[in-house]
């Protein structure tokens, strides 16, 4: 196996050194993740495992071929990466999670290019190619994130006299989301709430929402105005609109500011499924979630999305943010029994009737293959995103956070995020560590 190079520094050298000891401590071994004969998936999203090990049973009972689900814990990922493919039976499909990530992991990836699934993408530039046009990983599914609401408790406060507007439909632009939600805070008591925003998950490893999704907004602008796809250097141009959505959303929440850095994203998503907030800020995927949480009171017809707003001018056309980020890869490293089974599995998952059935239904993906092309996904928000995807009056919001400059830069600027929260920074750190460490990171990875 060839030695973890030096691009996995960008994720940070305190994981490697984990990475390395544990190598070193395991030389000779045979990990109990993995298999010698069979598929070994790191999955990367913790709402998907359940059904991720559903269609691996499917699979075996299929195939006969052992699938080996791996959750890694949120926001640990990389780390576990690193970890699990020192070990003597590595994974043998992973996440990349997108350009960045290839610099990353390159030398783990295998050449995709020729591969029966990759052909079978109905849009080619789908695929995560370097600057060769080799192909390195293929999408899971097209996935898109917003303003998740309850239409139960917005309808009850457009009934409420003197409400700021009538329908959801008037919300259009941060100036009027904010008189809404400023005013409905106002009003939760009578509403039945304990705040309209579920709380804002600060928890080390729960901040991705803020750090990663909510950051992407400032960064997406400032690239549309360039008219680039990424920047070696950022200034952050809209870094006050950064700061005044993420403070609505402290502000107007269901805990104070300071308890928020003790919150984690399944506190966020119970207080909404249990009706204690009428919205949150998630993607599509977040319907798994809230209908499995024991009393959920929101109905399927009563959940949408709403753009996230941050006060930018024309920001009425927006549309929520529709992208992905998590490309499949085999691992090179894998040895070729392995390689050519998960091939395999994926060509499965991704080109047979039956796979492409099941994943759509388990894992409520919008997977941009040929054999997706009927199966509409069957959940509230995989409708909502493939109706914004389909109209053209808006514009998407693309997720220009591909492009950060590396995962310790997200976690540390989470951390930045939970200082200002907390009280303890002003918002001027958050903006100086966003700008210098940014080019910092791009002069390294570069």
């Amino acid at each position: 196996m060839r030695p973890i190079s030096r691009r996995l520094l960008l994720g940070g050298s305190a994981a490697l050194a984990v990475a390395a000891t544990l190598a070193a401590c395991s030389n000779g071994s045979s990990s109990s993740s993995g298999s010698d004969n069979g598929v070994y998936l790191l999955n990367f999203k913790p709402e998907a495992e359940e059904a991720l090990k559903t269609i691996a049973s499917a699979y075996k009972d299929k195939t006969g071929v052992e699938v080996k689900v791996v959750t890694a814990a949120s926001g640990t990922y990389q780390q576990t990466l690193q970890t699990e493919v020192a070990k003597s039976n590595p994974p043998t499909i992973f996440n990349i999670n997108g350009p960045v990530g290839l610099v990353t992991w390159k030398d783990y990836a295998l050449d995709l290019s020729g591969t029966e699934f990759v052909k079978a993408l109905t849009d080619a530039s789908m695929a995560l190619a370097d600057e060769n046009g080799v192909v390195y990983g293929s999408p899971l599914g097209i996935e898109g994130y917003g303003l998740i609401y309850n239409a139960a408790i917005l309808n009850k406060y457009f009934a409420m006299e003197g409400a700021k507007v009538k329908s959801v439909d008037e919300i259009k632009g941060f100036a009027k989301l904010k008189e809404v939600v400023e005013d409905m805070q106002a009003k939760k008591a009578d509403l039945g709430i304990d705040g309209v925003f579920a709380s804002t998950s600060l928890a080390p490893g729960e901040d991705w929402r803020w750090q990663t999704h909510l950051a992407n907004y400032p960064v997406f602008y400032e690239y549309r105005d360039d008219k680039v796809d990424d920047l070696k250097e950022i200034k952050l141009t809209y870094s006050d609109n950064y700061k005044q959505i993420f403070d609505l959303y402290l502000a107007n929440s269901t805990v104070s500011p300071t308890e928020a850095t003790a919150k984690q994203v399944t506190d966020s998503m119970s207080e909404f499924a249990l009706g204690k907030a009428a919205m949150i800020q998630n993607g599509n995927w977040a319907w798994s979630q809230i209908a499995k949480v024991d009393g959920n009171s929101v109905k399927e017809e009563d959940i949408h999305f709403l753009p996230i707003y941050i006060g930018v001018k024309g920001e009425e056309k927006a549309g929520i943010a529709i992208g992905t980020e998590n490309y499949l890869t085999v691992n090179s490293q894998a040895t070729e029994a392995n390689q050519k089974a998960t091939r395999d599995f994926l060509t499965w998952l991704f080109t047979d009737p039956e796979g492409a059935k099941l994943a759509s239904e388990k894992l409520s993906i919008i997977a941009p293959y040929k054999a997706y092309a009927d199966l509409a996904p069957s959940d509230p928000l995989g409708k909502e995103v493939v109706t914004y995807m389909g109209n053209s009056d808006l514009y998407p919001v693309t997720w220009a956070f591909q492009t950060f400059p590396s995962q310790d830069f997200k976690k540390q600027l989470g951390q930045h995020l939970a200082q200002y929260a907390s009280g303890k920074e002003e918002w001027s750190a958050v903006k100086d560590f966003f700008t210098s460490q940014w080019k910092t990171d791009k002069a390294a990875a570069s």
